[in-house]
């Protein structure tokens, strides 16, 4: 499981460089064009469309508790609606409170697939898990996920989060 959590930061890191502006040049004769339907790779929100990230229900309570814990703190989720007293601590489970903070975490980071994994307990749904004074964000814009994904800059917290990950995994290998 340590190795697939490095493999998935490795991934992210790779990805908000992608988003952070990196170019790579080609040949324009090596350019094909591709006319595809579907939306671009990394695309959850589809024209049109909403999604949320919630907790899946039947996943291993530790996992579940491992990423609740890093979304409400490396993640830097806002988790204050999910504590005693908050508006959504009610139903006071780890799959309520995961899945608020999921999605917290997957609406601040420009709600990309690789935004709702945390080790494979979470999804994606079309369908609002808000209730009562509970209300879960969601990001609706018109526009492709693609044209909101060029305008996200990733926090340099995220550079430290990966740089640290990547210096305790090199330090473990050597």
């Amino acid at each position: 499981m340590e190795q697939t959590v490095i493999l998935q930061c490795l991934l992210l890191l790779g990805c908000l460089v992608l988003s952070a502006g990196a170019k790579v040049e080609e040949k324009a004769e090596a350019t094909l064009p591709i006319t595809t339907l579907s939306p671009p790779e990394g695309n959850t929100t589809f024209l049109g469309g909403t999604t949320w990230c919630v907790a899946l229900a039947g996943v291993s309570q530790i996992d579940l508790q491992n990423a609740l814990d890093w979304a409400c703190g490396l993640g830097m989720a806002n988790c204050k609606p999910i504590q005693e007293g908050g508006e959504c601590f009610e139903p006071d489970t780890l799959v309520s409170h995961a899945s608020f903070a999921f999605n917290n975490y997957y609406q601040q980071n420009g709600n990309s697939d690789i935004a709702c994994n945390f080790g494979g307990t979470a999804t994606l749904t079309q369908h609002d898990p808000s209730y009562g004074k509970c209300a879960y964000n969601a990001a609706r814009d018109d526009r492709s996920s693609a044209t909101r994904m060029s305008k996200f800059r990733p926090h340099l917290t995220w550079w430290k989060s990966a740089g640290i990950l990547l210096l305790l995994y090199l330090r473990r290998c050597l």
